[in-house]
């Protein structure tokens, strides 16, 4: 049974302390003019849920223009753009929740849309995180 999920600032500061202080998808540090937000790496649309294993810090730019494109599109997009998405962050993301998912069940939306960007991110040969 998972706990209780803390409330949105409680929730942005854990995942800064676990992930650090930049933008999964662009990659700028965070600081006065780049706020953080949190990031739904499975959209709630698609069944992703509101838990720490699904969320990401992103700065409001890139979460605002992400709109429903997936996980995987998005990290391609931010490449073309010339910018530093962290692959390996949006892998552990991803591997945390299929795992949380397969101990716990449920989120039967969910999992088809996690699987296949797994194994999207598997085909693109980027780096693999153990």
């Amino acid at each position: 049974m998972s706990r209780p999920l803390p409330g949105r600032a409680a929730r942005l500061a854990e995942i800064l302390q676990r992930d650090g202080g930049t933008c999964i998808w662009c990659g700028r540090s965070f600081a006065s003019l780049v706020m953080p937000t949190t990031e739904h790496v499975v959209p709630r649309v698609k069944g992703g849920p509101s838990r720490l294993e699904n969320e990401v810090a992103a700065c409001r730019r890139c979460n605002a223009e992400r709109g429903h494109r997936t996980p995987v599109e998005w990290l391609q997009e931010c490449r073309r753009r010339g910018w530093q998405p962290d692959e390996a962050r949006l892998r552990r993301s991803l591997t945390r929740l299929a795992e949380v998912i397969g101990s716990e069940g449920g989120l039967r939306r969910a999992r088809p849309y996690l699987d296949g960007q797994l194994r999207r991110l598997g085909r693109q040969g980027g780096p693999r995180v153990a």
